[in-house]
């Protein structure tokens, strides 16, 4: 089968959430021997992966510094941390494949992902990104043009755009890849925000791009047959923090979409993961499983997570 898997930002850090470069080798190194495993089932592969902590580091340097260079712009920074991140998961990914005897080499692909430039959030942006700030430490980034609210007494913090993503402009090279056997990674952190002109010029835009939504657009233009959001939790929760929570197995798409519309699901966590599978199976994908990153391989079975199967209708994503 062809597999699409989205690793968490707990396959990015440490146990305790923490980036520094020592933590997130370490959890890279534990996620690519789970990886490994399906790759030793002889499954195609394909990785994308989140920023959120790598692009916050990259904030602060810019805040610290804005009175020196000029900031990086999130196009930037998810350039780089696409980069950053395909290179650790090179050389974790690499021996582990080579402790079970698989012969497969991996390639990492910076690509960036169409939005729609007229987007309302780039007019009224509201995605909070990075860390809260004095009002005269903001003032400082808000004359490089960025847009910073007031947030009362906790200070003032930077907001964004956060649009949809329509379309892994780099989807074709991906391809290329896997049909020459590389396991590949791609559109790190939700792809690099990226929008067309009238004219036809492709350039980056400063916005936030939810990687799980990413993953559901390039499942499909991929043709992948499974697509698999690795998170830190087993299973999605209805009824999570209440005394009565209720794990979900399998599930029906139908289900699964109305327990999101009652509410169920947080728009900051669970939520996109969940908008994800279901658009996947929506367009003709045969599964989608959330699950514990350490449980991925077999998840593949449908045995653990919450699995969610294909309707029979074929809307677009």
């Amino acid at each position: 089968m062809r597999v699409l898997i989205a690793l968490g930002g707990n396959a990015m850090t440490g146990p305790d959430g923490s980036a520094t470069p020592q933590a997130q080798r370490a959890a890279i190194e534990v996620a690519s021997r789970s990886i490994a495993e399906v790759a030793a089932l002889g499954h195609e592969i394909v990785l994308t992966h989140g920023n959120g902590p790598q692009v916050g580091n990259i904030l602060v340097k810019n805040e610290l510094a804005a009175h020196v260079v000029p900031p990086v712009p999130l196009d930037w920074c998810g350039a780089q941390t696409q980069a950053t991140i395909g290179m650790m998961l090179l050389d974790a990914l690499e021996p582990a494949l080579a402790a079970r005897g698989v012969e497969r080499r991996v390639a990492v692909l910076v690509s960036r992902t169409l939005v729609n430039g007229g987007d309302p959030g780039f007019r009224d942006p509201t995605k909070p990104i990075g860390r809260y700030l004095p009002a005269a430490e903001a003032a400082v980034l808000i004359a490089h043009g960025q847009v910073w609210a007031d947030r009362g007494e906790r200070g003032w913090r930077r907001v964004v755009a956060s649009p949809q993503p329509l379309e892994v402009l780099d989807a074709p090279a991906a391809e290329a890849l896997l049909a020459a056997g590389f396991i590949v990674v791609a559109a790190g952190g939700g792809g690099i925000p990226t929008v067309r002109d009238p004219d036809g010029t492709l350039r980056g835009v400063e916005a936030v791009i939810d990687k799980d939504l990413t993953a559901a657009v390039m499942a499909r233009a991929l043709g992948a047959d499974v697509l698999i959001i690795a998170t830190d939790v087993e299973q999605v929760v209805l009824g999570f923090g209440s005394p009565q929570p209720r794990p979900l197995g399998a599930v029906s798409a139908a289900e699964l979409r109305a327990h999101a519309a009652a509410g169920e699901f947080g728009s900051g966590s669970m939520g996109p993961k969940v908008e994800a599978v279901l658009r996947f199976t929506a367009a003709g994908g045969r599964r989608a499983v959330i699950t514990d990153l350490h449980r991925i391989a077999d998840a593949l079975n449908g045995t653990v997570g919450t699995v969610v199967t294909a309707e029979e209708s074929t809307a677009p994503l």
